[in-house]
């Protein structure tokens, strides 16, 4: 399989609800959300180190946000990088705001083995600290 027919795969897996197919092509120290800082008061943007930490990357998701639209528009590349875009809609479940995101990047950077070692959203980080502090709805274009 291919890096560009495993990020494929990984969002399939997601769409199932599929967490431990996602983990399972992970690099047991995957550096994840490796570029955002811990203190943007974001609780899924914040970065984690090892597979296991990423499951509270998915738990900080369904535990904050109401998934209203997801979808994968364009994944690029099949070397040790692959970038997906995303069209994403969210609602934060304690403010009610909704966040809409238009070509939201994900960076998915592979070791030699073929297992996911560093992963980022590229997100418009403002809009989300915006919904989370309740100010109203978010759209990055």
């Amino acid at each position: 399989m291919s890096n560009a027919d495993t990020v494929r795969a990984i969002y399939a897996a997601f769409g199932r609800g599929d967490i431990p197919a996602i983990l399972e092509v992970l690099a047991e120290d995957i550096d994840w959300e490796f570029a955002h800082s811990p203190d943007l008061g974001v609780p899924y943007l914040i970065p984690r180190r090892g597979r296991n930490a990423v499951l509270g990357f998915f738990q900080a998701v369904a535990d904050n946000l109401e998934l209203r639209r997801f979808e994968v528009t364009d994944v690029v590349g099949d070397g040790p990088v692959v970038v997906a875009l995303t069209r994403v809609e969210w609602k934060v479940k304690s403010t009610g705001a909704i966040i809409r995101e238009e070509d939201e990047a994900h960076v998915w950077r592979f070791d030699a083995r073929g297992k996911v070692a560093r992963f980022r959203h590229g997100v418009d980080t403002h809009a989300h600290v915006r919904a989370f502090q309740g100010g109203g709805a978010a759209t990055a274009r």
